[in-house]
């Protein structure tokens, strides 16, 4: 298949609101079952199974396997980038008013993840607060951590080497934010921070949607040790 054919084809999956749908629906990172996908797009089983087939043969989604079930998930986080930027596109134009750019919900603008890192008012904080104190360099579409921010992460308990071997991609790089439309931290540090801030119960999900909140222990450790002050 050419590389115009195969574009064709991930625009066409990609396109339908279903599909789109559930796409979205896995942007948390998790991993939902055909009949979670279902219900989140609105539409029958059988048609989610066809849907769910035809993406993962794309290369869209993977299945995991876990006794009788089977669970999908984005297949990598460069499907998650290409949602993302597909949800910035579509945000309607301006026209001469003001616009609220991303989600309408206020804890999804507030605080998110984006597939495996996080987003929102939150992500873009951490971002801004890791770029101020000279611990991260960011350009248009690339990073790099400086000595500085390697003895931060050092600090913090997190091998950035064995992150960066682990991961097996860039490890950081910035991510335009759907609502702040500023960047915030990807790439595997990005990935890393996330689970570390899930680990040490910064931060926890609001259940049922993709948003997170920061939990009172986590404003104090954020502000002490990355320099953030949430308002």
């Amino acid at each position: 298949m050419s590389n115009t054919a195969r574009f064709a084809e991930i625009a066409a999956l990609a396109g339908d609101p279903g599909r789109a749908s559930m796409l979205t629906g896995l942007m948390d990172g998790r991993a939902l079952t055909a009949g979670e996908l279902a219900q989140l797009a609105g539409i029958t089983a059988q048609t989610a199974s066809s849907h769910l087939t035809r993406m993962t043969e794309a290369g869209l989604l993977q299945v995991e396997k876990q006794g009788r079930h089977r669970y999908h998930r984005l297949a990598s986080p460069a499907v998650a980038q290409m949602i993302e930027s597909i949800m910035q596109i579509a945000a309607p134009a301006a026209g001469g008013k003001t616009v609220r750019t991303g989600p309408r919900d206020a804890a999804l603008r507030a605080g998110r993840t984006c597939y495996d890192h996080l987003a929102g008012k939150l992500g873009v904080s951490i971002t801004d607060a890791l770029v101020g104190a000279g611990h991260l360099e960011l350009g248009l579409d690339a990073g790099e951590l400086t000595d500085s921010g390697l003895s931060l992460f050092d600090r913090l308990g997190m091998d950035v080497g064995a992150i960066h071997q682990k991961k097996g991609r860039v490890l950081c790089r910035p991510c335009l934010d759907w609502s702040e439309r500023r960047p915030h931290l990807a790439g595997a540090i990005g990935a890393a921070l996330c689970s570390h801030c899930f680990d040490k119960g910064w931060i926890r999900r609001v259940e049922g949607t993709r948003a997170v909140s920061v939990t009172p222990n986590g404003r104090r450790h954020l502000r002490e040790s990355l320099g953030v002050n949430l308002m």
